[in-house]
């Protein structure tokens, strides 16, 4: 099929800015009008997400669909400026570019939006604005709850990925758009940017609590609201993947969730593998919903899901051992719940502990969780977790006697803790890991809760000394099989830095064993659960991209055993890549560094040096931004840097320091 391509399709706003769009559609279409599928982000399509983009679009319009990838206002080469995160121009924005493409004389009335990370979250949230023209959706990697399961918070503490996202975006916002298809006016909306460019870690960090700022774009507040047919997709590996199962059980419109072994990427590009045909997939959910045909998609199970199989610990992985399965409806009535209790000897019983047992008592090391992991996984680097016998001398340890048969755990396992603690202000993370027989343990699921937030995260409240506290602690969902003569492991600690924002001090926490429970969702594969099948992705014949220099990503811990300094240092360098056909030579380079000193609280830092290059012949950008977050007792502080150049001049500079307080203290 001949597909013709915009490279600068213009769509009008109503206040007078025009969003930059790229567009692939078959030749014929302005005869015989299709559906369209718009992806709808701000990661500049000209450049950063070209590649990638080939895989996706090209092919919908290979198969009878006009794809659309569109740059938010102020990204890439659209007008504007972009502020924040899902602010309510974007959103009109997107409901204004679903309408106008339905009005195009190539497109049959019917749209499609698909997305991933950002993109599926605006998915959802236009969904929830109701345009005419939205037919269907495929939110891949987001969420539907912007506070309690998105980059900034989990379980209401403050994350170490809501300063890296920060930071990728402060980088991402000082981008110009590119002169060859803005002319000379390209320079202007440069500044505009860099003017209007703040770090927006400062907005994220004056919310603590689940409020008015976070409920909006959150369409669990009204999942009525979506009236349109939604695939759900995220992977094990991502941190979005609780949202699927919510969106299964929340919704109501015809649904599906799928759940691979895979990181933060479209499924047809997973890793850890087996990465799957998801263009085909999509392509069964847009026929059936945009062209009204039976493909047979709405008869697969509600939910399909791999269930991964023991595997030693890395910190990468190329494919996961396991099976899919599906299942009709979520909840699954395939799927009860087992409890285990906390006995001494450190065991995991399904006896409850005695009322008059002494409780158990646990002060981390601040170090804690040097070893977790990112908490969203991108798989470009050494970033899932490593060997939890790293993390769990420091942690209050909890196992079973080694399974004398298999069980499989599909869903959500959450803990409820008992506790007292001797400081105002704390908060506990908890692991369970498949251990093997060798004693090698990999963890398969976690979740992190501020103990301050003692009923919801609307408010917080300090906490008394000596006084008892229960609170459900939710751990992520997961999928998995642990073997016979392999032990299950639950860990508990008071610290989980760089993961999660430690408390201000060092906090001991007194475990009461006989009101501290783990419910597990144990799956039986006799009920319910049935064999799927995906086809292997096809190959992907492009060139769209030449990489001159190689990557380097590297995750280092460093121990000064002499000054008792830690430090997490994580190096992303995409090297030298060349995109030929527009002629452009560009160079991505992040370097994060996460600091501690022995057990003292006020030393933690956090810092993040982003530089971007682009350049084409004789005009040559480069852009460089700094973040440095730190806190005490009473505050968090943020230092910011944004430097820009143009050839060898610095065309700007500024630089920020705030002072926000704690909301826990």
């Amino acid at each position: 099929m001949t597909i013709h391509i915009d490279e600068d399709l213009r769509i009008p706003m109503a206040d007078g800015v025009t969003l930059s769009a790229r567009l692939w559609r078959p030749a014929d279409a302005v005869r015989s009008p299709v559906p369209a599928i718009v992806e709808y982000i701000p990661y500049r399509k000209r450049d950063h997400t070209r590649a990638r983009d080939e895989t996706l679009h090209r092919h919908f319009a290979g198969h009878g669909y006009v794809s659309v990838r569109v740059d938010l206002r102020g990204s890439g080469e659209s007008g504007g400026i972009l502020g924040d995160e899902y602010c309510q121009q974007e959103l009109d924005d997107g409901y204004a570019v679903v309408q106008w493409l339905a009005g195009q004389p190539w497109c049959d009335g019917r749209v499609g939006m698909i997305g991933i990370s950002w993109g599926g979250f605006n998915g959802l949230q236009i969904a929830a604005m109701r345009p005419p023209a939205l037919k269907a959706i495929v939110t891949v990697c987001s969420s539907d709850d912007r506070y309690a399961d998105d980059v900034h918070y989990m379980g209401g503490c403050l994350l170490g990925d809501n300063l890296s996202w920060a930071s990728v975006m402060f980088a991402y916002n000082s981008l110009p758009p590119d002169p060859a298809l803005r002319g000379a006016d390209w320079r202007a909306q440069w500044h505009q940017r860099l003017e209007a460019n703040e770090p927006w870690l400062i907005e994220w960090l004056s919310h603590q609590h689940r409020d008015a700022y976070w409920q909006h774009g959150s369409v669990c507040e009204d999942y009525k609201a979506i009236e349109c047919p939604v695939m759900a997709v995220s992977g094990w590996a991502d941190g979005y993947t609780d949202a699927v199962f919510r969106l299964l059980e929340h919704l109501h419109v015809p649904r599906q969730g799928l759940i691979g072994p895979w990181s933060h990427k479209y499924p047809h590009q997973g890793v850890p593998g087996p990465a799957i045909d998801f263009q085909g997939e999509t392509l069964r959910w847009w026929d059936r919903w945009l062209k009204g045909r039976d493909t047979g998609i709405m008869d697969e199970p509600m939910l399909r899901a791999w269930i991964q199989e023991a595997a030693e610990p890395a910190t990468r992985y190329r494919r996961r051992p396991g099976r899919w399965v599906g299942v009709d409806t979520w909840p699954s009535d395939g799927i009860t719940e087992r409890w285990l209790f906390p006995a001494r000897g450190g065991y995991l019983t399904d006896q409850p502990m005695a009322a008059d047992e002494q409780p158990f008592s646990l002060q981390s090391p601040l170090s804690l969780g040097l070893f977790a992991g990112k908490w969203c996984s991108y798989s470009v680097g050494p970033d899932l977790p490593y060997d939890q016998r790293e993390e769990d001398g420091g942690a209050l340890v909890f196992e079973t006697a080694p399974l004398t048969e298999a069980m499989e755990l599909l869903g959500a396992p959450r803990l409820r803790l008992c506790f007292q603690v001797d400081r105002p202000v704390a908060q506990v993370a908890a692991r369970l890991s498949d251990v093997a027989p060798d004693g090698k343990a990999t963890r398969v699921t976690y979740g992190v809760r501020n103990l301050n937030h003692t009923t919801d995260h609307a408010d917080s409240e300090a906490l008394t000394p000596g006084t008892t506290y229960t609170v459900e602690v939710d751990l992520n969902h997961l999928g998995h099989r642990f073997f016979a003569e392999h032990r299950l492991r639950l860990s508990l600690s008071t610290s989980y830095w760089p993961l999660a924002w430690p408390p201000p001090e060092p906090v001991n926490l007194s475990v009461i064993g006989s009101g501290t429970a783990l419910a597990l969702p144990v799956c039986d594969p006799s009920r319910g659960l049935q064999p799927v099948r995906f086809a292997s992705p096809p190959a992907d014949g492009s060139a769209v991209l030449t990489q001159h220099q190689e990557p380097e990503y590297r995750w280092r811990v460093h121990r000064d055993l002499e000054t008792s300094a830690s430090e997490l240092e994580v190096i992303m360098d995409e090297g030298e890549k060349y995109l030929p056909d527009v002629d452009l030579t560009l160079r991505h380079h992040t370097w994060e560094s996460y600091r501690s000193v022995a057990d003292e609280f006020d030393s933690i830092e956090g810092e993040i040096i982003a530089n971007r290059e682009f350049h084409r012949d004789d005009w040559r950008i480069r852009t460089r931004t700094r973040t440095l977050l730190r806190s005490d007792a009473q505050a968090f502080y943020v230092v910011a840097e944004l430097d820009a150049w143009e050839g060898e001049d610095r065309v700007f500079s500024r630089n920020w320091q705030q002072r926000i307080p704690r909301a826990d203290v």
